[in-house]
């Protein structure tokens, strides 16, 4: 499994900012599909966003389409994840997590094996 470590987490203003990093501790980083989910309050973890270990192909989670972007740095073994024009229900604590090698991207939790301890974003109104 891959250790993955996020940072970047923090309390804004709606409307704000913020760069969520995920560092990852696999030589192999290039050949693994990455994702963040995220989890608030008494609700089911959700995806965010994904970007395919291959040709950097992205998808997004609808609510979040047009306002955050993912982005990896396979040199630095590091994912991205910017978030703009944040609203109240953006909070949540948000995960990075990893597929094993060369699989696509999925919206699915389940199919990825390895995950961040996660780090809390709080948008206030």
């Amino acid at each position: 499994q891959v250790q993955l470590v996020e940072s970047g987490g923090g309390l804004v203003q709606a409307g704000g900012s913020l760069r969520l990093s995920c560092a990852a501790s696999t030589r192999t980083f290039s050949t693994n599909t990455m994702g963040w989910f995220r989890q608030a309050p008494g609700k089911e973890r959700e995806f965010v966003a994904a970007i395919r270990w291959s040709g950097g192909a992205t998808v997004y989670a609808d609510s979040v389409k047009g306002r955050f972007t993912i982005s990896r740095d396979n040199a630095k073994r590091a994912v991205y994840l910017q978030m703009n024009s944040l609203k109240p229900e953006d909070t949540a604590v948000y995960y990075c997590a990893a597929r094993a090698p060369y699989y696509p991207t999925s919206y699915h939790s389940s199919n990825y094996d390895s995950w961040g301890q996660g780090t809390q974003v709080t948008v206030s109104s």
